[in-house]
């Protein structure tokens, strides 16, 4: 249903008058009635007529005809807003993900690889008029989603991201950084952003994170840089029982911060430290305001006047009102 709106809501002050207007009507009544004194009015007792008794009431017919113009002044209409939304800035983003082993460690809940999917797929599906892609990585990398604009198919490739034999293990973070770098050299977007995340020590790979840095800062990529897990010990994998579930231990927690800072510097992006859930949608949520889209939205408003009705409304009533008192009621006092 339209919303009705008043185009000059001011003319609703002049309902004030209407107390006024009835007072005057009755005070007008009252000077224009004829006296005649009788010594007796004993056959005048019964004889008021039915249209008598409706006299004064044609001046309610004048209050309801001021109260319609006063409406029609004030200009009632509908609006039908219609929204035409226009991205003229649209952001590329890659997010480089971690699948080592360490991944699975229990600092965060259920671990971190879960937390992280979790996490991902609501900066997603907050990001509707960005492309992104996803990059997974171990000790080697590839693209697991180019970066595209169809948030269904990157919402399934994050929760498809699981720790399997696909990759060799390790750390490979200048490999993960390179191939990100790769996926958006050739972008035509105003804006392009890596999220690069991981749990470790750069140990495997032959592409020095540094190197890979300095690559993604001649193309113009800014990279936001995560290192996840909490300080301290936490619950890491360290083998594989029989039975093909993972077998865990207390290990010190590690992470090249110091590699991070300087990767997200270097490329005028920014480090941030995960050490919880909450803490890391909090730094995704921090992304997410740091990397916004300009919109262009254009409104349309189809206006529909209402106040034509009123208008006929009264001039109606004016018209009843003066018909009646100069036929039915004309020849009474």
């Amino acid at each position: 249903m339209a919303k009705v709106t008043f185009l000059n809501p001011e003319f609703f002050w002049l309902f004030l008058l209407i107390p006024v207007a009835i007072a005057w009507l009755f005070w007008k009544r009252n000077q224009q009635s004829a006296t005649l004194k009788m010594s007796s009015i004993q056959g005048f007792k019964n004889s008021d007529s039915f249209l008598t008794k409706l006299k004064p009431f044609l001046n309610v017919f004048r209050i309801l005809a001021l109260s319609s113009l006063i409406v029609a002044m004030a200009r009632p209409r509908t609006v039908d807003v219609k929204k035409k939304t226009k991205t003229t800035k649209g952001v590329d983003i890659v997010m480089a993900v971690d699948v080592s082993g360490s991944m699975l460690a229990k600092d965060l809940k259920p671990n971190r690889m879960e937390a992280l999917k979790r996490v991902a797929a609501d900066f997603v599906e907050e990001r509707v008029n960005d492309r992104i892609g996803l990059v997974v990585y171990a000790s080697e990398a590839y693209t697991k989603t180019p970066v595209t604009s169809d948030k269904a198919v990157i919402l399934d490739a994050i929760r498809s991201i699981k720790y399997d034999n696909v990759l060799q293990d390790g750390t490979g973070i200048g490999m993960g950084l390179a191939t990100a770098v790769n996926r958006l050299k050739d972008s035509q977007a105003k804006s392009k952003v890596i999220i690069l995340l991981t749990d470790g020590v750069n140990n495997a790979g032959f592409i020095e994170p540094e190197t890979a840095a300095d690559i993604a800062k001649q193309y113009g990529i800014k990279v936001y840089t995560i290192g996840i897990g909490t300080n301290g010990m936490a619950m890491f994998p360290y083998a594989i029982a029989p039975n093909g579930d993972f077998l865990f231990q207390m290990t010190k927690v590690e992470i090249d911060e110091q590699l991070m800072k300087s990767i997200a510097s270097k490329t005028d992006g920014k480090y941030f430290r995960a050490t919880s859930n909450s803490k890391l949608a909090e730094i995704y949520a921090a992304i997410n305001k740091l990397e916004t889209t300009e919109i262009e939205e254009l409104k349309f408003y189809d206006y529909d006047e209402k106040y034509r009705p009123f208008v006929w409304l009264a001039g109606f009533l004016l018209l009843l009102e003066v018909g009646l008192r100069n036929t039915v009621f004309r020849s009474f006092i």
